[in-house]
C-alpha cells in the first residue's frame, strides 16, 4: 500500500502563489502516475494535474499556464507549484497515485482558500 501525507495549503490573497507538496511512503516503487484533484464548495472532485512515468504531465484547461506540477526524483514527492491564483481556485486539493494493477491512494487533504 500506498501511504500520502500533503502539506502546503493555506489562504492567500488573489493573485499571490501557494505550493503544495504530497510525500509518499510504503509500496512506492509500483506509483507509475502522482496527482492533483481538487473539491470546490458544492462541486465534485476533479483533476488538476498529473504526471505520468514515461509520458509526462497534463493540466486541466483552467489551470494551464498557472500551475507547475512536478515530482522529486528519489524522493517520491510530488508538488503542485500554483501561481496567479483565483477565487476560483479555492478548495480541498487531494494528492492521488496509481500504482500498478490500477491501486488508488488518497491523501487526507489540504485546503487552499484565495480570497482578499
Amino acid at each position: 500500500q500506498v501511504q500520502l501525507v500533503e502539506s502546503g495549503g493555506g489562504l492567500v490573497q488573489p493573485g499571490g502563489s501557494l505550493r503544495l507538496s504530497c510525500a509518499a511512503s510504503g509500496r512506492t516503487s509500483q506509483i507509475y502516475v502522482m496527482a492533483w484533484y481538487r473539491q470546490g464548495p458544492g462541486k465534485q472532485r476533479e483533476p488538476v494535474a498529473s504526471i505520468t512515468l514515461g509520458t509526462g504531465t497534463n493540466y486541466a484547461d483552467s489551470v494551464k499556464g498557472r500551475f507547475t506540477i512536478t515530482r522529486d526524483a528519489g524522493k517520491d514527492t510530488v508538488n503542485l507549484q500554483m501561481n496567479s491564483l483565483k477565487p476560483e481556485d479555492t478548495a480541498v486539493y487531494y494528492c492521488n497515485t496509481v500504482s500498478y494493477g490500477a491501486i488508488n491512494a488518497w491523501g487526507q487533504g489540504t485546503q487552499v482558500t484565495v480570497s482578499s
